[in-house]
């Protein structure tokens, strides 16, 4: 993973003064991305560029991870949806699309229900609606995530990401599995905050046109979410990825960066 305090960090100021470090590559309209639970912008180092033919790439520091402040409170996936606003008016970016994937979808839900005004477009990528109406992962891969061992918990989370047969022919690193500077009481914040979502009833209020990813066999996080989450948004549009798991935009990256690019292009 690159030295985070070797990159060029430029930072925003949430409402409460935490601070936001941001990154914006290449020219073009604004392309937000966000990252999964506990995890930094690195999360999307290998497949940014992707997009770059037709877009900047802005990511971001969730609060809790990276060179972002790490306050003791305060971690909620509408507070981070706030987080990505601040942002966003730090670089005068009226309106943007938007691409979130695991918590980083959850995340997106909020900033296109509370804030439509400013979403052009919007990507939700292996996440769910949370609360009561999501489908969960099941016992055992909750009891796999909980062991006191790290290295267990990162093979089981490495499997849960990859299908061996893509593993074979890409053994990492891999910048998927979590920030690893964070400190206990920030990982804490992000699992609580993913755990407390549930956006089910400001789903309706999408507005924007939207796009639904999910790999088939995403165990982290089931694909019977997919068809909720395009239930409740009035203008959704869906795919499956056969035989990827919750990284389906590593897996399938070619296949995946070219529907988000059609379907991003398609509303200019």
């Amino acid at each position: 993973m690159p030295d985070i305090a070797r990159e060029q960090l430029t930072f925003a100021r949430a409402q409460d003064g935490t601070a936001l470090a941001y990154q914006r590559e290449g020219d073009g309209p604004p392309l937000v991305l966000l990252a999964g639970q506990a995890n930094n912008h690195h999360w999307w180092d290998g497949i940014r560029a992707d997009f770059h033919a037709t877009h900047s790439t802005i990511t971001l520091d969730l609060r809790g991870t990276g060179a972002s402040g790490k306050p003791q409170e305060g971690y909620s996936t509408r507070q981070f949806a706030d987080d990505v606003i601040a942002v966003l008016d730090h670089l005068n970016i009226e309106h943007a699309d938007i691409y979130g994937t695991s918590m980083g979808g959850r995340v997106a839900q909020w900033i296109a229900a509370d804030h439509p005004e400013r979403v052009r477009r919007l990507v939700l990528g292996c996440t769910s609606p949370g609360g009561p109406h999501a489908v969960e992962r099941d016992a055992s891969v909750r009891r796999a995530l909980a062991q006191p061992d790290p290295e267990a918990v990162r093979r089981t989370l490495i499997d849960l990401m990859y299908s061996p047969a893509w593993l074979a022919g890409h053994p990492g690193p891999h910048t998927t599995l979590g920030d690893p500077d964070m400190p206990p009481h920030a990982r804490r914040g992000h699992l609580l905050a993913s755990k407390q979502h549930d956006a089910w009833d400001a789903l309706p209020r999408i507005g924007a046109p939207t796009l639904v990813l999910h790999g088939d066999q995403d165990r982290l996080t089931p694909h019977d979410n997919l068809a909720l989450l395009a239930e409740r948004i009035p203008d959704t549009r869906t795919h499956l990825f056969p035989g990827a798991r919750h990284a389906y935009f590593e897996e399938c990256r070619t296949q995946a960066a070219a529907l988000v690019t059609e379907f991003l292009r398609d509303g200019r």
